[in-house]
């Protein structure tokens, strides 16, 4: 069954929100009516698309995230998203097209921890040329490659776009660490290098 632009739009909206999140924040982080939000969600919930693990919050399900072109992730791929690079496929970060920084993230770890650290010309310059969506597809991480190409799309520039950038890799970073089986807590997964 194929969903209409309106109930794409809004699995899009809640798959970058990254958490449970209430329906009136759906709404206007979507820049719809919530009215209009709710009735879709309500009507996504039932067809499985959605969920509400808690009264009055709703996430993706499996299925929402299928219907987005998201695999599901299994514990052997969620270790081989996490696990380090070999050198030649280092995420170098540039500054311009001729303009190399003398830092590479070599894992999904170490680029949530450099997200913070380069600047904001290099992130401005790779959010633009879409690089960061095509690194995270390399090592196999559709799902973060679709939210960041929605963060993207938010048109967000500067410090909020850092923040989010960060937050969305360290929040992948968390649920991946549960898939594998690793022990992790937010506190470990920011400490994490």
């Amino acid at each position: 069954m194929s969903l209409s632009p309106t109930k794409h739009e809004i699995l899009e909206t809640i798959l970058l929100l990254d958490k449970p999140e209430r329906a009136t924040h759906i709404a206007k982080e979507a820049g719809k009516e919530f009215p209009s939000v709710m009735m879709h969600i309500i009507g996504l919930t039932r067809m499985g698309y959605t969920t509400s693990p808690k009264k009055g919050l709703y996430t993706l399900t499996e299925k929402g995230k299928k219907a987005l072109g998201i695999p599901e992730i299994n514990r052997e791929n969620a270790k081989t998203i996490l696990a380090g690079m070999p050198h030649d496929n280092l995420f170098h970060f540039y500054a311009g097209l001729v303009k190399p920084l003398s830092l590479q993230a070599k894992s999904l770890q170490d680029f949530r921890d450099k997200i913070l650290q380069v600047n904001m010309d290099s992130i401005e310059f790779h959010k633009s040329r879409g690089d960061f969506e095509v690194w995270f597809t390399g090592l196999g991480d559709v799902e973060l490659a679709k939210k960041v190409a929605l963060l993207k799309e938010k048109n967000m520039d500067g410090e909020e776009l850092r923040r989010r950038l960060h937050d969305i890799v360290e929040n992948r970073c968390i649920v991946l660490a549960k898939v594998a089986g690793h022990l992790v807590s937010p506190e470990s997964a920011t400490s994490r290098a």
